[in-house]
């Protein structure tokens, strides 16, 4: 694509940066743990819910936060997913005798 075609985006920064960064790790451990779930048929309402809520929940706090990553309803998408995924870490290993 020609530079020209673009539209003039600002960059990104440092925090905004992060914040993107781990929200799309979380999603893609999510979509590993989904296809985990399917293949072995544990927890699959938890595994589709979990995608699911991740995609309605950045969609709609990147558009409340005009995109910003850094926005404080962003983080609290992320935040929440990381409790998420504590929790499903406890339960696997409870699951697992640990």
């Amino acid at each position: 694509m020609a530079d020209a075609d673009r539209p003039d985006l600002p960059d990104l920064t440092a925090e905004q940066k992060r914040w993107a960064f781990g929200a799309a790790g979380l999603f893609i451990l999510s979509i590993g743990f989904l296809g985990y779930a399917l293949s072995n048929g544990v927890l699959v309402a938890f595994a589709i819910g979990w995608v699911a809520l991740q995609i309605f929940g950045y969609v709609g706090s990147l558009k409340r936060g005009d995109g910003d990553f850094a926005h404080p309803l962003f983080k609290t998408q992320v935040m929440l997913h990381a409790a998420a995924l504590g929790l499903l870490v406890m339960v696997m290993s409870r699951a697992l005798g640990g």
